[in-house]
Formats: structure tokens, sequence, C-alpha cells
């Protein structure tokens, strides 16, 4: 298979193939390796090298071998080392188990080739970790695609994956997404399973899933991978079809709120409100009601809880690897923000954590009310263009935690309240700049209401179609065969 035409394709496209076979999962997980190994010294979107043989998969699954990498984060499989962004794991700790999605990823037929980049303990939007160097964005190597899945966006933006493995707790799926022009659903909380290590991940913000370049393949993997694990402490109403039947399927006439005012009172990009404006009127022309609404949040208190969650968060897994690892915390083994973040967790008190998590009640029962009376929000994924690489720098010790959450909150003031709410939100590259980067639109529904976001995503990426759209670093057309193949 010619590497230009596997990049062309979507893994949906490349798993009809296989099963047609017109090529070979081989022959697609060839083209893969020479496709990374010709955009990675560009992008360094890899933990590490990739693995000798991809690791083992259900040849029957959906996918039938489609090539797959997952995030150095929170997912793991077994015996494969995992670092988590840090120097404090050194060459990384294998673990003796999969996690329930890493099992669910090879029932699905994945074929996974690698790990992909993240920053500290994901503590970031950028991916740009002391342990791994920056991640760069494939539009524009200068910046960065994000984080703190900016591995993952990276190499799928590129080309050189189909799609990869992401996880979400303050917009790390749906940021890189934004950025690199990808697809990326965070699912409702509870849809993908986060055991057997979290019964919930970041005290609930946080849920697993993917980044992909199509509606198509998001709504098929989360086909393969949905439903709570044994011993999971949540279990979410299914889906009353498969979520692939969505995408296609008329939307119906829907109640669209539209809003580009950030919620922090941080200035938006221009062109990013444009955009959100612009999909807008697109919805108003398909039909559906569009109005100017927002729901309220007081930010100020959001944003303490939010430091509180993530700071304990980190630290619990900075201080449990030092202690098991026998490795002091120091500046050795941790970036400042995250030092800071150490120092101020332990400050906290029970009651400190408690109080984050009644704001946090107190804004999911505000927002659920805003959503009673919309089927849909519609916001810009993020507030500016992707900031040059080291904007968002994790080592910078004159921030502190208040600092640095302030600063991470300021560039994404739009996709953390969904982590709390636990609402499906979707990043769709509807838009691009004056300079050809892209822009991304944020789609979020009710609660469980991931179907209605398959059928409006589907209705945009027909009206509004971003496939032909191609970054800087990317697989070259002409592109030959791997291999003689």
């Amino acid at each position: 298979m010619k590497i230009s035409d596997y990049a062309e394709c979507d893994a949906t496209g490349l798993a009809q193939l296989i099963a047609a076979r017109e090529v070979s999962a081989a022959e697609v997980q060839r083209a893969a390796r020479a496709a990374i190994e010709q955009v990675n010294p560009a992008l360094n979107a890899l933990v590490g090298d990739l693995f000798d043989e991809p690791l083992a998969c259900d040849a029957d699954g959906p996918f039938r071998g489609v090539p797959f990498a997952i995030k150095d984060l929170a997912i793991h499989a077994e015996g494969v080392p995992t670092r988590l962004g840090t120097r404090l794991t050194g060459r990384g700790i294998p673990f003796p188990h999969d996690t329930e999605l890493m099992a669910r990823f090879r029932q699905a037929g994945l074929a996974v080739l690698g790990r992909t980049a993240t920053p500290e303990f994901g503590f970031n939007a950028a991916t740009e970790s002391v342990a791994n160097g920056p991640t760069r964005n494939p539009w524009d190597v200068a910046r960065t695609p994000g984080g703190s899945s900016g591995g993952s966006a990276a190499l799928v933006a590129a080309r050189a994956l189909p799609a990869a493995h992401a996880n979400d707790g303050g917009g790390s799926i749906r940021i890189p997404a934004g950025w690199c022009g990808l697809v990326g659903l965070k699912p409702t909380r509870g849809r993908t399973p986060p055991g057997p290590d979290f019964d919930e991940m970041l005290g609930g913000l946080a849920i697993e899933f993917a980044v992909t370049r199509t509606v198509r393949d998001a709504a098929a993997l989360l086909d393969a991978v949905h439903g709570a694990g044994v011993g999971d402490k949540y279990e979410i109403r299914p889906p009353v079809r498969p979520y692939a039947e969505e995408v296609g399927a008329p939307p119906g006439r829907l109640r669209v709120a539209v809003t580009a005012r950030s919620w922090s009172g941080t200035a938006v990009d221009p062109e990013h409100v444009q955009a959100v404006l612009a999909v807008g009127r697109e919805l108003a022309s398909l039909g559906h009601v569009v109005e100017e609404a927002s729901p309220s949040v007081d930010w100020e208190p959001f944003v303490k809880a939010q430091l509180a969650i993530w700071t304990c968060f980190v630290a619990s897994g900075a201080l449990g690897l030092s202690a098991a690892l026998g490795v002091p915390l120091g500046p050795e083994v941790l970036e400042a923000t995250t030092l800071a973040s150490v120092e101020y967790s332990q400050r906290l008190t029970a009651l400190d954590l408690h109080d984050a998590h009644h704001v946090c009640n107190t804004v999911r029962r505000a927002v659920a009310g805003f959503f009673q009376r919309h089927d849909v929000l519609i916001t810009p994924t993020v507030a500016t263009p992707p900031p040059p690489l080291g904007t968002l720098d994790a080592n910078d010790a004159s921030l502190g935690a208040e600092g640095w959450m302030d600063k991470l909150f300021g560039i994404i003031p739009f996709t953390p309240l969904f982590n709390v709410t636990g609402q499906p939100a979707m990043s769709l590259p509807l838009a691009e700049t004056s300079a050809g980067l892209p822009i991304g639109v944020q789609l979020v529904g009710r609660y469980g209401a991931e179907d209605t976001l398959f059928r409006l995503a589907a209705q945009l990426e027909q009206a509004l179609p971003w496939r032909a759209r191609r970054p800087k670093a990317v697989i070259a057309r002409h592109a030959g065969s791997p291999g003689g193949n």
C-alpha cells in the first residue's frame, strides 16, 4: 500500500479495505510505520521508538488491524512502560495488566504501534514536557499542537495515523483537536471505562477516548469501546442504536444556542468569534432554531475549585510515585509548576476539596437548567490560534500553582466547564484563520446525548467540509510504497 494512499484513508476506510482483502492489515501497518517515521522527526510526537511489533489485537474486530497509538498517560498496556510525561518515572513503569479501555481497543482490532507524547501528568494545554521535549503542530512546527493529547493529535493531523487515543480532564481531547484541525469528542462522563486503576479519573473531571479526522470514525470507535467495566462506579444508559447509525441521520430541528463570549472574560480572537457566528448562521440556514445565548458561570470560584481538584490529582500521582520508587521530589524530576501544585495541595484540607466539589455541583445544576431550554450549545473550542512553543511553559518557576492555573484557563476558557458538567462535547475543524491555521468549533450536547452531536456534526461535516485541508508537515501525496508493496 502506498503511503500516500494510506494517508488519505480514515480508520473506517482502512478497515473496509482490509475486510474486502484489497490490502492486508500488515501492509497498512507498514505504511503507517513509514508515515510516522517520515513526520515524527519534525513533530516529536512519540515517546520512545515505535514498538517492534504492534500490540496484539483481535484481527476480527471491527477495525481489523488498523494502526493506532496510545497516549502515555492513564491508559496502559500489560508490560509496556508508561512515563506519564515526567522524569520521575525514569524510562517508564510497566503495569502487569491492561486497563479496561486498552483491552477494548485490542478487542476492536486496533493495532497499537507506539505511545504518544503528553505533558507532565497531563497538566498543560501544550505538550512540551522536560522529559520528552516539545511536540510540534503539523500546521506550523513553531506552534504547539495543544495538550495534553498533543502527541496523538499531531500524528493524526499529519495523516500518519487515522486515529489515536486521547483523554480529557479540562479540554485535553478538544484543545488539540481544535488546534490541529481534527474531530475531538469528549464523551459523557461514564461513557468509557476508567478502570481498574481509577473509579473516576481526576475527581470525575476526566474521561478517555480518542482524536480522529472524521465524524464517522469517532462514532464507530465509540461503538467499539463504550459501556461500564466490571466494578465501575457509574453505569450510564446505553445508546438506543449504534452511534455509527447516527452519522448521516437527520438531526431534526434543534434548538441551538451560540456564544463566542468566554465565561472568564478573556478576549477571544476575532477570527474565532466570526467562525462561531458563521456556524450559527449555517445552522439557521439548515433549519435549526438558533439564538445567541449562554449559561451563566461564576468564573472565580469555578477556577478555584478546579485548582483544588487538579493539584490534588497531580500531588497524588507525584507523591505516590515518589514513595513507590524511592525518588525524592525536586526540580531534578519534576517541573516547576508540578512542584508548586504538590506544595499547594499539601496546604489544602479535606474540607477545601469538599468545597471544591460543592462548587462543581452548583455549576453542574445551573448549566443543566440551561440545557433544558437548548439542545446544543456552540462555542469556540479555544480562545486563540495555537500559541508559539514555549508560551505555556510548565517549568516556569515564577508562576506558582495559582498563576499556572490562571494562565492555562485564560487561553482555554471554553472547554473545562463541560468536564465539570460531564456533558458530551466535540470540537470540529469548521474554519481556518487568515494564516491557514485550523479553528475548532465546540458543540456541546445534553448529558448522554452523543447521538444528537453525531447527527449534527455529520450535517456540518457535509455543509462545511474540512477533508481537503492539509497541514504543512504531512505525508507527501507522491510517497511510494514501504517494503515494495
